[in-house]
């Protein structure tokens, strides 16, 4: 008997929209039913994965040069953590993923289209999360949340709201071409309601 291929879900959202809250709800809920979770973040990761990350949230740097480092730190990530965890049946559960790169990349900073599905393609063909919870907020209401946090931000962070709005716009675009595999949850909901609708769509899964 063949081992049963894990399951693969991602957490998006723009940067306040309160989605990094809710991630140890639905790996609790995953390990009480009996799972094996690899909870796990992009960029990052692994140890290389790490350190480009620290590279990507706070050195300035070209755009093409930003969607290569992210799709570098991706390779790395899939290779060590996210492809050994499925093939041994674990459930990878993981802050952000290629989604977030066509939202910030292509629809925040201008990244020719064609490029990003280039490199979406050689990096992970097609491999895709097969559940994906996208937390939905405006961009005003997320800046409001990030400066309520009392943190440094990071290079991304400290976009304007107008940026926001063009990656919100792009994560919309990339759930409705997604074929069902993202959820769009309103993020504005109050914590406990917008929890109720994660660990129900965990459940279904």
């Amino acid at each position: 008997m063949t081992t049963p291929r894990g399951r693969f879900i991602t957490f998006e959202g723009i940067d306040g929209a309160g989605k990094s809250s809710q991630i140890a709800a639905a790996v609790e809920r995953l390990r009480a039913a009996g799972r094996e979770v690899v909870q796990t973040r992009e960029p990052g990761g692994t140890p290389l994965g790490e350190r480009l990350r620290e590279l990507l949230l706070h050195e300035p740097m070209h755009l093409e040069t930003e969607a290569i480092l992210m799709f570098a730190a991706r390779r790395e990530h899939l290779a060590v953590v996210i492809e050994p965890a499925l093939a041994r049946g674990a459930w990878v559960v993981s802050d952000r993923f290629t989604d977030a790169t066509y939202a910030y990349q292509v629809g925040g900073r201008g990244l020719a289209e064609p490029r990003f599905d280039t490199l979406e393609q050689w990096v992970h063909g097609g491999l895709q999360p097969d559940l994906t919870l996208l937390f939905d907020l405006d961009p005003t209401e997320a800046a409001r949340r990030l400066a309520g946090t009392g943190q440094a931000p990071d290079r991304f962070e400290r976009e304007q709201v107008d940026f926001f709005a063009r990656v919100r716009d792009a994560y919309l675009r990339r759930a409705d071409a997604a074929g069902g595999r993202v959820r769009v949850l309103d993020a504005a909901r109050p914590i406990e309601a917008l929890r109720a609708a994660v660990l129900a769509e965990v459940d279904a899964l």
